[in-house]
């Protein structure tokens, strides 16, 4: 079976999941499984609470590559993994996994998955998601406070102190070794026609 590795790539807050989700919609969630590159953050566990909270997770070192390279090529070998589970209220990796069996696609969706050229080869279509700073800055406050326990002003702290620093650095310039670049995020009609055709004529060929 010729399977399809998709990744969407883009800062935080700009649509990537909805993306992934419109894509799972149009062509069933039966043939598509969803890989997010957060669950993939290295492990914390064995440093302090207050240490963990000052760690930059919005740079490159922060996740585990290795594993998710490893798992991705085992989903498109056609075996299932044990994908793991991050606790972001605690910074720390959960003992808990979960098995994912291995779809027809296969998206990976993150902030830095264009960013590794091993992860880029897997890919057969990649995408960046260009969204406005404001815009993704507003959906970051509201998604860290009402779901990752997370203060407004722990937000806005961490958003100056490293993850813009980071997006301007590593997340922006992986633009440029995308497929299609979708601008205005998951609202795009067009752009989501356009990737499903592309799957579809792959999956057919």
């Amino acid at each position: 079976m010729r399977r399809t590795i998709i990744g969407i790539a883009g800062g935080t807050g700009s649509g990537k999941t909805t993306i992934a989700a419109r894509i799972s919609s149009v062509l069933g969630s039966d043939r598509i499984v969803v890989i997010p590159q957060d669950m993939y953050y290295r492990d914390q566990s064995h440093l302090p609470l207050e240490v963990r909270a000052k760690v930059n997770y919005d740079h490159p070192s922060a996740f585990d590559t290795e594993l998710l390279l490893s798992h991705l090529k085992m989903l498109k070998a056609g075996y299932p993994i044990e994908r793991p589970t991050y606790d972001f209220v605690v910074h720390a990796r959960s003992k808990e996994t979960v098995r994912i069996e291995p779809r027809d696609v296969i998206i990976v969706e993150g902030i830095l998955v264009l960013y590794y050229p091993e992860l880029r080869e897997l890919m057969d279509i990649k995408i960046y998601v260009d969204t406005p700073d404001d815009i993704r800055f507003i959906r970051r406050l509201k998604r860290d406070t009402a779901e990752r326990g997370r203060t407004i002003e722990s937000v806005i702290e961490q958003y100056i102190s490293t993850v813009r620093p980071m997006h301007m650095e590593f997340v922006e310039p992986s633009k440029q070794f995308a497929d299609v670049i979708i601008p205005e995020g998951g609202y795009n009609d067009i752009a989501i026609e356009m990737v499903v055709s592309t799957v579809l004529r792959r999956l057919s060929a």
